[in-house]
């Protein structure tokens, strides 16, 4: 039974998806959807959006609108963290957290502390560095955003350097978020102090196969 994916491939949130996916090896059918990109960039410079996910059809699915949304046979989950977990446990719990309830709870804390700490600002430093026209970008934001991760990539560093991955010497789900804003933190080329343990663990995820996946720089700098 073939998966159904929907989102976008520039979705930070989609590619946490994708590359979950990618490490269980299942086959799936990709739908572009999006209310704020489409296949020229972001709809402030005047692009058109893909669309679909204001639909009622979509709607019904994920009332907020938002990608990704997958459907699995009859069962439909939106939001990226959950979607990595349910693949997970579905598909192969001894991959994604070595059947340790406690691999699991120190996975789950690193993708929930991904979504608080390292989403926001990284997203609104992409959207006013790249995605923005000139006009409506905001070098305060930019400041305050770099400011933001900075301090969060601190935490990051230090947890690196107890651990040879985010939750445990083992890869686990808790590094399919990591690998997407290592990733993306890398091509930005934001001025920052070096964290090299960081820089240790990039070159880790970028020698699993998964990466190609979601190695184009394409995916995360179009604006």
């Amino acid at each position: 039974m073939t998966i159904t994916l929907w989102g976008r491939h520039s979705s930070a949130r989609t590619q946490k998806v994708l590359l979950a996916l990618a490490e269980l090896g299942l086959d799936f059918e990709m739908i572009l959807a999006s209310a704020t990109m489409g296949a020229s960039g972001h709809v402030a410079k005047g692009n058109k959006a893909y669309g679909v996910v204001d639909t009622p059809e979509y709607l019904a699915m994920n009332p907020n609108g938002t990608v990704p949304t997958i459907k699995d046979g009859g069962f439909v989950l939106w939001e990226s963290n959950a979607i990595v977990q349910y693949l997970g446990m579905t598909y192969d719990p001894g991959l994604f957290y070595g059947e340790s309830i406690e691999r699991f709870a120190s996975a789950s804390r690193w993708m929930l502390w991904e979504n608080n700490e390292l989403i926001g600002p990284m997203h609104n430093y992409v959207k006013h560095t790249i995605r923005f026209p000139e006009e409506l970008r905001d070098p305060a934001v930019v400041a305050d955003s770099r400011e933001k991760l900075i301090k969060a990539w601190a935490i990051v560093e230090g947890q690196l350097a107890k651990t040879r991955y985010i939750a445990a010497d083992e890869w686990s789900m808790g590094d399919i978020p990591m690998t997407i804003r290592v990733h993306r933190w890398h091509l930005l080329g934001v001025e920052a102090p070096d964290f090299p343990n960081i820089a240790r663990y990039y070159e880790d995820l970028k020698n699993r196969a998964s990466f190609e996946t979601v190695a184009d720089p394409q995916m995360h700098l179009i604006g």
